[in-house]
């Protein structure tokens, strides 16, 4: 049988391509602030794609995924999120109409923000610093403030992962509270 998962049970693992973060004590506060957070993905949510998924498995279906090897903080915004959504569903009519099958359609669009690397750091023109591990960990800037892993930047990365999921699946964002549904409002007479 296998292990039961928990939130820290990844750190009784073999890990590579982990940051060192100068500040343990900052790292730890982040981790704590962003276990109280809302998930991202709901465990309904993930069981529909592992059901999707066998669907593919079985040549029911097809497998789209689409998005970015790693995404940027920069890159966030509503124009880059509608036309990354706008190809990715276009692509599945041209395959649902090609393969008169239906498309199971993934974006990578809601938290890819890390880049394993080959080296923990890199060096130009003689100086070496921590390698750019992605937007959740530190800046591509190659000047030591920009290069060290900043725990706070897993904050922003939650924040921007929060709002892409709410903008490709019209639900409100972690937290807040949706709108009434239509015909709830008491109508004037």
């Amino acid at each position: 049988m296998s292990e039961r998962w928990t939130p820290d049970s990844w750190r009784a693992r073999p890990v590579k391509q982990i940051p060192e973060y100068p500040d343990a004590k900052a790292l730890a506060d982040v981790e704590a602030q962003l276990a109280t957070f809302p998930p991202l993905v709901f465990a309904g949510e993930a069981r529909n794609l592992k059901k999707a998924l066998a669907r593919v498995a079985a040549g029911e279906a097809f497998l789209l995924q689409g998005g970015d090897c790693a995404e940027s903080f920069a890159e966030h915004g509503a124009n880059n999120i509608r036309d990354f959504f706008r190809v990715l569903l276009q692509m599945a009519v041209v395959l649902t109409y090609a393969g008169a099958l239906p498309v199971v359609k993934v974006g990578r669009i809601a938290g890819q923000f890390a880049k394993p690397r080959s080296s923990p750091t890199e060096t130009l023109g003689g100086v070496e610093l921590p390698s750019y591990r992605g937007d959740i960990v530190n800046d591509i800037a190659f000047t030591a403030p920009s290069r060290t892993p900043d725990p706070q930047r897993q904050l922003m990365a939650y924040r921007q992962s929060a709002e892409r999921c709410c903008s490709v699946t019209s639900r409100p964002l972690p937290g807040s509270i949706p709108p009434p549904a239509t015909g709830t409002r008491p109508q004037a007479t």
